[in-house]
């Protein structure tokens, strides 16, 4: 699986958990709330900084957000 799409589906995932709309985790995460539905969709190429916006909104970390991602070679 592409990592844009696995990224995407696991920020969904952990949002929909959280009971959070796409436009309060991107206020949380101090981004575009038009930025959200992109990433979500795996349409966006994300820089690490978003990222660790986001898993920090999600109230989580990089080792538990990416446990269970495989590296394909």
């Amino acid at each position: 699986m592409n990592v844009k799409i696995w990224f995407g589906e696991k920020v969904r995932k952990l949002r929909l958990e959280k009971g959070l709309s796409q436009e309060k985790l991107a206020l949380l995460a101090e981004i575009d709330r038009t930025y959200m539905p992109g990433i979500e969709k795996g349409e966006r190429n994300v820089s690490i900084t978003v990222i660790e916006k986001i898993i920090k909104a999600l109230n989580t970390d990089f080792e538990t957000f990416f446990n269970g991602y495989k590296i394909k070679q």
